[in-house]
């Protein structure tokens, strides 16, 4: 396991390194092709319910105009909000992410930037926002008493620091998006709600060779697509 984390943690900082070197207009243009790679995607067409992470100024694929285009569309929208638990079972993280509604271009243009520069919701609207998992605010990691009947994601669209041709998929090290795919699961197994698609965006940077594997444990979740900023899709060989 110690050696696994040290693999990690040197791959991301060799790809964070990539990536402070690249020039805007290039994340502007791979952003572009990346974007009208998705948008046709029968997935995402069909996609009522999806969730999007909400982009850093650089360093990654810039995910506005698919908020924009998916708002357009009358999809439902979640983006990410990351908190620590008031009673974390044994085993869990103490800090989590749901994934809450963001209602209109109007509420997307009011979000102001975290630490890490990325539009982030203000912690006073969380309790009157729909939960991806049913209900309006926070989980704190349970399902209890939820509603189901209206629950759910069609479709995931997830950052990453570094992805392979297998779809392997490398985060940022917090585990949030690893242990979320893990509740949805769980979620999709306990209740009628759909089991999300998952699709990666990844700067033509950020796809290692195609003799390199991102290193990988049994917590880690493999994609079922992975769109590149070259604007070419990989999508997982088995569908099931």
């Amino acid at each position: 396991m110690a050696a696994l984390k040290t693999l990690k943690k040197e791959l991301r900082q060799r790809i964070k390194l990539v990536l402070s070197e690249l020039e805007p207009e290039s994340i502007t243009s791979q952003t572009s092709n990346a974007v009208e790679t998705l948008l046709s995607m029968p997935e995402y067409k069909a996609a009522k319910r999806i969730s999007i992470y909400l982009s850093m100024p650089s360093g990654e694929i810039s995910t506005s105009g698919i908020v924009h285009d998916a708002l357009k569309q009358g999809k439902k929208v979640f983006i990410p909000y990351t908190y620590k638990m008031a009673n974390p079972r044994e085993g869990q993280p103490k800090s989590i992410m749901d994934m809450l509604e963001l209602t209109s271009m109007n509420d997307f243009a009011s979000l102001n930037p975290d630490g890490w520069g990325i539009p982030s919701l203000d912690k006073d609207s969380i309790s009157q926002r729909e939960n991806s998992f049913g209900g309006k605010g926070i989980t704190d990691g349970s399902f209890e008493g939820w509603n189901e009947a209206d629950s759910g994601l069609d479709l995931i669209v997830m950052p990453g620091m570094a992805f392979d041709s297998s779809l392997g998929r490398l985060g940022h090290g917090k585990g949030f998006y690893d242990f979320f795919l893990e509740r949805c699961q769980t979620h999709s197994m306990e209740t009628t709600a759909r089991k999300p698609f998952l699709v990666g965006l990844a700067l033509a940077e950020q796809l290692l060779p195609v003799k390199e594997s991102v290193p990988m444990d049994t917590t880690d979740w493999r994609l079922n697509a992975l769109v590149l900023g070259t604007g070419k899709l990989l999508r997982k060989a088995d569908p099931s």
